[in-house]
């Protein structure tokens, strides 16, 4: 069934009398069974055994109702004393991307890019507090006024953020950011997130160990991107994953997940990212692969690239592949360790080889939009040679944004380690290539 389809089912069973109310049979199903049984059961096992007891019950002393309301309240109501609540259609469906709760009666969810707002809604606050605690719940954590914000991961993977009053004025407030199955270049390039000559350098300068730095905004599709980029990296290395939330799904066999943790209810025990990127030096990895670089662990992992990690992978936050790199300088300068400035401009030239900026289009489209090699040494200032730069035109009648996508020859020295490592390189990045190569528009 379609979410439009669940949402009119909700609406219907919301016009059903009082005695139909989710919250009355909840509680009557909560009466009726015995929760020492449903212990031993799997998860399915206790939505079917649910469902059975529920439909009994309003055989029993249920109003008339059509066959569709019936299956929707039985649903609705397994869904409250199981799951989620109204959240749980919304999990179920696969085109969206991000739930967002703001307060009981607002809940707006993003599809392909765009963001749009449901009628369905909490019953009140305190419902909406339930399903936060079942959220918060299934990760030993908790939520109150003493500790109102709760970053979570669901069992399925979704991230979730929490907060509440009195730091959120508008109320409980959700935010679940889910991720698709892993995309392959290819696929990307299929949706037109880059072109496929792009693909091909990506993946050679991935092979022939370049470290890479992808760099976009919030919701511009790093995480997937880098997924995808981590396909190239060869079966027999050794791969150290961080991050704070494990996103990343590698395929490799030889990879080891390393996730943060938050301090626990009496505020210590926390470990950051920067532990995880210190102490996965002396895991001999051959790469290392950071979700998000956001703070002082910026220095730490520019140290081990020049240490020989080369073929490093990470995302940062920015709004070009410029300011990605002097970002990078802000993060590293949150050290403890009191570096000058110049000395970690010589650590950037020397640790960051290429960085790929991602961007997100008024048409709700993520694309590749600048590639560039950092071409600059020591203690210079920053150089950034382009490689690719897409030039986005006016939104067309059919609300997609076209744009050109302009090439140009890789530095020599790039050109020569790819060469060296044995990868090839696509002719429209060679140096016979134009220097300003017009691909046409891209859709």
């Amino acid at each position: 069934m379609g979410l439009r389809s669940r949402l009119d089912e909700e609406h219907l069973i919301a016009q059903t009398s009082d005695q139909g109310s989710v919250a009355h049979w909840r509680q009557r199903l909560l009466d009726e069974i015995n929760l020492d049984d449903l212990a031993a059961l799997s998860l399915q096992q206790r939505r079917i055994r649910l469902e059975k007891v529920v439909g009994h019950i309003l055989s029993r002393e249920g109003p008339v109702l059509s066959d569709r309301e019936r299956s929707g309240l039985i649903r609705r109501v397994v869904d409250e004393a199981l799951g989620l609540g109204v959240l749980e259609p919304l999990l179920a469906d696969d085109s969206v991307t991000e739930i967002m709760v703001n307060g009981p009666e607002h809940i707006y969810v993003e599809r392909r890019g765009q963001v749009e707002r449901l009628e369905t809604s909490f019953a009140s606050e305190n419902q909406l507090m339930q399903t936060i605690d079942r959220i918060v719940s299934q990760v030993n954590r908790r939520v109150d006024e003493s500790s109102p914000m709760v970053d979570a991961r669901l069992p399925t993977g979704e991230r979730v953020n929490v907060i509440i009053p009195p730091l959120s004025l508008t109320g409980p407030i959700i935010t679940i950011r889910r991720f698709p199955e892993p995309f392959t270049i290819t696929e990307l390039a299929a949706k037109g997130s880059l072109d496929e000559h792009t693909g091909m350098l990506l993946a050679a300068l991935v092979r022939a160990r370049f470290n890479v730095i992808i760099s976009g905004g919030t919701g511009s599709g790093k995480t997937t991107f880098l997924n995808a980029l981590s396909a190239f990296v060869p079966n027999g290395e050794r791969i150290v994953t961080i991050e704070d939330s494990a996103e990343l799904q590698l395929q490799q066999e030889h990879v080891i997940r390393l996730e943060s943790r938050p301090p626990n209810m009496e505020g210590s025990g926390q470990v950051t990212i920067r532990d995880l990127v210190r102490n996965s030096l002396r895991m001999r990895p051959d790469r290392i692969i950071v979700g998000e670089v956001r703070g002082a662990e910026t220095l730490d992992m520019l140290q081990a690239m020049n240490t020989g990690h080369d073929g490093s992978l990470a995302t940062v936050h920015a709004n070009s592949s410029d300011d990605a790199v002097y970002r990078l300088l802000t993060l590293a300068s949150m050290s403890e360790v009191k570096i000058p400035f110049e000395a970690i401009k010589d650590q950037i030239n020397a640790a960051i080889h290429v960085i790929v900026h991602l961007s997100r289009f008024a048409d709700g489209s993520r694309r590749v939009s600048e590639v560039g090699v950092v071409t600059s040494t020591r203690r210079e200032e920053f150089r950034l040679d382009p490689v690719l730069r897409f030039e986005a035109h006016p939104m067309d009648s059919r609300g997609k944004v076209p744009g050109t996508s302009h090439r140009y020859p890789l530095p020599p020295h790039i050109a020569d380690r790819i060469i060296t490592a044995g990868e090839s390189i696509p002719a429209v990045f060679s140096s016979g290539a134009s220097a300003d190569d017009q691909l046409g528009a891209m859709l």
